[in-house]
């Protein structure tokens, strides 16, 4: 057994261990079996990550839609405890300070004041009017590939397409943007102070830290019509503190690539998994609103979510929480709960309605929803149609799934296919 691997876990409710071992490869390649078994225990579950954190983790649909929308439950890592700061491996300082008060780590009022700079950059209605550009993206990216198959569609597609529809969404120059190394959104990965590749992730940050400092020199110096640049003004004319502005760029560079990239990959695997359903895709594109909406359902990018706090001692569907101890919703677990969605664990390209936690809910609902949604549709239009005979070229027990802790996906998918059309 090595480090990455942990005891097997029953089949039965009974024989789930207090905390729940959240780590090993057979977790993260198929998860949903533990999940199940824990929703059959009760909404709420003691757990350890491979850090050693230890979190309660909320895993079904009722419980994680209230505990997504529960005002007690604060997202500010001020109020995590001595308990969860020894172990957590956030960011060291400085930049924690400088790098993790964007959105995701605030409340309100400070939340409700920063979100709405970003809200229009976002809306359907913009979104909508990108789309033959994003469709152009796509066909670029397509054309590079190799006229028949192996390739992979990770190295190849998956890693480029969502930054590439990124920089032009928020007004990334090319220059730029050419610039950017995939690595840095690594650092949202925790890495333990003792953890031997801790010099890496400091390089990193560091990096990435340096990249976004040139990209508000730039905007500073080449005001326009973008996001970017209404960040800049906003922090210029003290709207927003350079801490802030630095952290929202922080965000939308990682959490606007990363956690596509990784979807675009499990959504194809389900494809791969279900060759009827891929081929019914492929005839029928009408059904790719529904199918996208389906297939975050099914296996989410987004397994879980940060963390949330209490600020008191306080009860959650049952369970004592003490505060400060981290609070985790389980959207995978959520999304597949059988008093929710009828046979979950299907793969149903029409189902309706579909009422899926895969990007949040509250005030916290992620606000990049409908440009992922779009995302998806044109990355899966374009791989289907130009890519005739696409299926996976490796036994599926072959796929290695990220050990990233709070999301799934997979950093290669080698796939075969006839030609390039």
């Amino acid at each position: 057994m090595t480090l990455h691997e942990t005891p097997p876990i029953g089949d039965d409710v009974d024989s789930l261990p207090e905390p729940v071992p959240l780590t090993g490869c057979p977790y993260k390649s198929d998860p949903y079996p533990l999940y199940e078994r824990m929703r059959e225990a009760g909404p709420v579950h003691r757990v350890v990550f491979p850090s050693g954190v230890h979190a309660w983790l909320v895993t079904g649909y009722e419980a994680a839609h209230q505990a997504l929308n529960d005002e007690r439950l604060g997202k500010n890592h001020d109020r995590g405890n001595d308990r969860w700061r020894a172990r957590a491996s956030i960011m060291p300082e400085p930049q924690h300070s400088q790098l993790q008060v964007h959105l995701l780590h605030q409340d309100p009022p400070q939340h409700t004041r920063m979100r709405r700079y970003v809200t229009d950059a976002f809306a359907p209605r913009r979104v909508e009017s990108l789309l033959p550009r994003l469709r152009e993206l796509a066909d670029a990216l397509v054309d590079a590939l190799p006229e028949t198959g192996p390739a992979d569609l990770v190295a190849g597609f998956a890693a480029h397409f969502p930054f590439r529809v990124l920089a032009e969404v928020i007004g990334l120059p090319p220059e730029l943007a050419a610039r950017f190394d995939r690595d840095w959104g690594k650092v949202v990965q925790p890495v333990g102070p003792t953890d031997p590749a801790r010099p890496v992730y400091e390089a990193r940050l560091h990096g990435l830290q340096s990249y976004i400092a040139e990209v508000v020199a730039h905007k500073r110096g080449h005001r326009d019509d973008d996001l970017l640049s209404r960040l800049v003004a906003a922090r210029d004319d003290g709207e927003l503190s350079q801490e802030e502005l630095d952290s929202m760029i922080f965000q939308l560079l990682v959490a606007g690539q990363e956690p596509v990239t990784n979807q675009i990959t499990t959504a194809l695997i389900a494809l791969f998994r279900h060759p009827h359903e891929l081929d019914r895709l492929r005839d029928e594109p009408g059904l790719l609103p529904q199918a996208v909406d389906e297939l975050l359902r099914y296996d989410s990018a987004f397994e879980l979510t940060t963390w949330r706090f209490f600020a008191e001692d306080s009860e959650l569907h049952g369970t004592a929480v003490p505060a400060g101890d981290s609070v985790i919703v389980s959207l995978c677990a959520a999304n597949r709960d059988p008093r929710r969605f009828e046979r979950p664990d299907e793969l149903d390209l029409e189902r309706s309605p579909n009422p899926h936690l895969a990007f949040g809910h509250g005030i916290h609902f992620c606000p990049g929803a409908a440009l992922a949604r779009a995302e998806l549709r044109i990355a899966l239009d374009t791989l289907l149609t130009r890519l005739p005979g696409l299926h996976l070229a490796v036994p599926d027990e072959d796929i290695q799934w990220i050990p990233a802790v709070l999301g799934r996906g997979t950093n290669h998918l080698p796939v075969g296919y006839d030609r390039r059309a």
